[in-house]
């Protein structure tokens, strides 16, 4: 059973706060399916890394980094380009101190 969008949001983003980041709302999409997008920011390292929900061949969801760029201007003109391509998306800016993004999928390292 996969999760609403909105409840899975929610949780990605109650398990960043209990993990001692700050996790915040930047675009709501839709509800029940919306895809969602994860800003990372990694202030100590002034970093920053994007992520995205992605199907492997063998049909796997894990997440992927769709932009390997690590500045914040340039993941931002790509969520830009993303919302006008899907207005239903979501995206969550998580900030933490080591740069932990708190998802609980596989992670492609990229």
């Amino acid at each position: 059973m996969v999760l609403s969008s909105d409840i899975w949001v929610a949780a990605l983003m109650r398990r960043a706060e209990l993990g001692g980041a700050f996790a915040m709302l930047l675009r709501k999409g839709d509800a029940r399916a919306g895809a969602v997008l994860v800003k990372v920011l990694n202030r100590g390292e002034g970093t920053t890394r994007l992520y995205a929900e992605a199907t492997r061949g063998d049909g796997e969801r894990v997440w992927m980094r769709p932009a390997l760029s690590d500045q914040e201007a340039d993941l931002d003109r790509y969520i830009e380009r993303a919302i006008k391509v899907d207005p239903d998306i979501w995206v969550v800016e998580i900030e933490d101190r080591t740069g932990r993004h708190f998802l609980t999928e596989p992670v492609e390292q990229g």
